[in-house]
């Protein structure tokens, strides 16, 4: 059995903190957070609670202070306590001119105070339970006693008041001897030394984590008390056994920082969550590299993820059953009729998530093919299963109106990992699909094709290329060097993106029937109407956008 040592008296927050961490623990209460840290120093404790942050006041006062107290000694868990704050008196008649309570729960109903007792009287005491004796042995009727319910009744006063602070919820650091092992789902918390001032510091600190991908859950500064220099606070996702976190902390300190033991590791645990996630479990049907890549992403943001298909032990069926959201990622071809098996045995209160790259058509199908009381939304990714993140990537959303909270998780999910999220209709996704991936895989395809009607090699025709030109070439280099069936299902996805390429196919008819009859003053003209269609601004900003390409071509193709 072990022992945790809290500030405060049985019933108060930090005990049922304690209680809610390890009900068969021994608490012992301490006078101060110092004492906590002692006890756990010298034996008498194993653990010991720290408040960390709270909904209502923020960053707990102390919390610099008390962390770099530690010393040795390893965050390796958090509580996250619901705060249910009461109004106590000696009666429940006589009317209230002075409140009492600690710091913590006087700020946190900073609102109802303001409310109900404007003009009151605040006392401001650390030791709560001795303020209530204090109160009852003194017989002060006309004050007010703000505190966790237990704590009132078992000193017996009287409750004037309940649950006076809504949404409020505190978040304890659990601090033992050992950091907590890696479970998958993690943070890992530093606390920098008093730095010195240089510019670009905080940026340069950040840096080294997002440009690994490492998303970070926490930031936080304040001057030290003796030198009145920066310390920075930061909580990052990851364990610090992971090597990129690993990386990142040394390069911090050898390279930013540029000062030896410049960060203290606090330590790592599973990663907490102050928001109220309404899924709990994602299951894919379709078990391709493109479903694997996004369960691992959704499971390292704790959710519960299964992958069902034609080939893998758990079926489409049984996986429905035990999931709240049902994600379809199968090729283009096979979305439409797989929606049409599987759409009907999703219940009301589901949500159905198509990653597809066409929609119209398949967003029709899915809401005739499932329930009114299932939600629906699609997404389009424009990107593959190689990438390592979604930062910088683009993400189309196309909403439905049975798009509900499980979709803006979803698309939260989405934003939080760095994907530009565009929203589109359904129409307007494939009309743009159509210029954007139709039209360059159309392009290419065909001119692969014309240079071997014509006898005309792809090295050869690069070796004559302008810049310019170039473009063309790398396009259809790299359409050609990757999955075969991904750029057939682009040039096959249904819906108005096939509009634009007949279109297309028209305009370049029209385009060189004016070059066959050498009619200049038409082509010119067609390429002014262009020029004012597409807008100066549009051209000047894409214009200084390819001269840095063409700069860096120039300079790959330099001998």
């Amino acid at each position: 059995m072990s022992t945790i040592a809290i500030t405060g008296p049985p019933g108060a927050h930090p005990w049922q903190a304690a209680q809610l961490h390890d009900s068969d623990a021994d608490i012992l209460p301490c006078a101060s957070p110092a004492a906590a840290l002692a006890a756990v120093r010298d034996g008498r404790a194993d653990f010991l609670l720290l408040p960390v942050y709270n909904t209502r006041e923020g960053e707990h006062r102390g919390f610099f202070r008390r962390m770099a107290a530690l010393n040795g000694l390893a965050w390796c868990g958090n509580v996250v306590l619901p705060i249910h704050l009461s109004l106590g008196a000696v009666d429940d008649r006589t009317p209230l001119s002075t409140l009492v309570g600690t710091g913590s729960a006087l700020r946190q109903a900073e609102e109802y105070i303001a409310e109900r007792f404007p003009s009151s009287d605040l006392v401001t005491v650390q030791d709560i339970d001795a303020a209530i004796r204090a109160v009852r042995r003194e017989d002060r009727r006309s004050w007010g006693v703000i505190e966790a319910e237990e704590v009132l009744k078992a000193r017996n006063l009287v409750i004037r008041d309940r649950e006076i602070v809504s949404h409020n919820r505190t978040r304890y650091a659990v601090i033992g001897r050992r950091p907590a092992a890696r479970t998958g789902y993690d943070a890992t918390a530093m606390l920098t030394a008093p730095l010195k001032d240089r510019v670009g510091l905080l940026f340069d600190i950040l840096g080294e984590f997002t440009r690994r991908g490492i998303n970070i859950l926490d930031l936080r500064s304040d001057a030290d008390v003796k030198t009145q220099e920066l310390r920075i606070y930061v909580e990052v996702e990851g364990h610090m056994e992971d090597e990129t976190v690993q990386t990142a902390l040394a390069r911090i300190e050898q390279e930013v920082i540029q000062v030896p033991g410049a960060i203290t590791v606090l330590g790592s645990f599973p990663r907490v969550d102050m928001r109220s996630k309404l899924i709990e479990s994602f299951g894919f049907i379709g078990t391709g590299a493109m479903s694997q890549w996004f369960a691992d992403r959704l499971a390292s943001e704790g959710y519960r993820t299964l992958l069902s298909g034609r080939t893998s032990p758990l079926t489409p069926e049984e996986m429905i059953d035990q999931v709240d959201v049902v994600v379809i990622c199968v090729p283009i071809s096979a979305t439409p009729a797989t929606i049409q098996r599987y759409g009907p045995r999703l219940r009301e209160g589901q949500a159905l998530i198509l990653l597809a790259g066409a929609a119209a058509e398949i967003v029709d199908t899915a809401l005739a093919h499932t329930r009114p009381g299932v939600e629906l939304m699609l997404v389009h990714n424009l990107w593959g299963p190689k990438a390592v993140a979604m930062k910088n990537k683009t993400a189309v959303v196309v909403r439905t109106a049975r798009s509900g909270a499980f979709c803006s998780e979803f698309e939260g999910f989405l934003y939080k990992h760095g994907a530009d999220i565009l929203v589109d209709s359904a129409e307007e996704h494939d009309r743009f699909m159509g210029v954007v991936q139709k039209l360059p895989t159309l392009i290419s395809v065909a001119l692969a094709r014309t240079l071997a009607a014509h006898g005309l090699t792809a090295t050869a025709t690069g070796d004559h290329a302008t810049l310019t030109s170039l473009y063309t070439l790398l396009a259809l280099a790299r359409i050609h060097a990757q999955n075969d069936r991904t750029y057939a299902e682009i040039l096959a996805a249904p819906g108005c993106g096939m509009d634009v390429v007949r279109d297309f196919i028209t305009e370049l008819g029209r385009l060189q029937h004016m070059a066959e009859q050498g009619d200049l003053d038409a082509l010119r003209a067609v390429i002014d109407s262009n020029r004012d269609y597409l807008s100066e601004t549009f051209i000047r900003r894409n214009m200084r956008l390819a001269l840095a390409v063409d700069e860096t071509l120039a300079r790959t193709l330099r001998p």
